[in-house]
């Protein structure tokens, strides 16, 4: 398995508990509890964006299920720790790198994958920032990481001091110019929730 840090380790307790809510298997709910407490220190990391990758998978399914109140702190908190790389001055939140540096300010668009976090921690907690930072960030992500034909870049760079778009780019498809398959899903789901989440048919669109 891989370890808790890593931005996929929130799919395997998430996929065990689908498969205990189809089966009512005990066995797949004790080990679906055993991979989310190796999880459960991430609700403080502040150092990446994949922190709904990792807790709303596991932690948000196990609340569904459960109900139990103690995901739904563990959630929250996840919220807290996801939204302090927000920047207000660019209007996104940071995926890599050390959440104050500013030298540099990337967004990639699978951070859009992480919203549904925040619009689900507004709704456990009452708190709207989450889900206005998970607005905004959808906003500028539009406005920026699209072209003309509806495909996306992967990375854009943002000066963090000013909001500037200064480069577009691709880290893992083709080439800068080239739609990222992976990253296209991203963008995909991410709009469809977020119009699911704010009724606003410009996501939809």
């Amino acid at each position: 398995p891989c370890p808790p840090g890593w931005w996929t380790s929130g799919f395997f307790p998430g996929s065990l508990w689908y498969l205990y809510e189809y089966s009512h298997d005990p066995a797949l709910r004790n080990l679906a509890e055993k991979r989310m407490a190796i999880l459960r220190n991430q609700q403080f990391n502040t150092n990446d964006h994949d922190i709904g990758f990792k807790m709303n998978c596991s932690y948000g399914n196990a609340l569904r299920i459960t109900g139990n109140a103690d995901y739904k702190t563990v959630l929250v908190r996840s919220a807290q720790s996801l939204v302090q790389r927000f920047n207000p001055t660019v209007g996104a939140i940071r995926s890599w790198g050390n959440k104050d540096d500013q030298s540099n300010f990337l967004v990639i668009i699978d951070n859009m994958m992480n919203l549904e976090l925040l619009f689900n921690a507004t709704r456990l907690s009452g708190d709207s920032l989450f889900y206005q930072v998970a607005v905004k960030h959808a906003n500028t992500t539009m406005k920026n990481h699209f072209r003309a034909d509806g495909s996306s870049w992967h990375v854009l760079e943002y000066d963090p001091n000013t909001g500037e778009v200064t480069k577009k780019r691709t880290q893992q498809g083709f080439y800068d110019s080239s739609a990222w398959s992976r990253g296209q899903a991203w963008g995909l789901y991410g709009y469809t929730m977020c119009f699911r989440e704010t009724g606003d048919s410009a996501y939809l669109h």
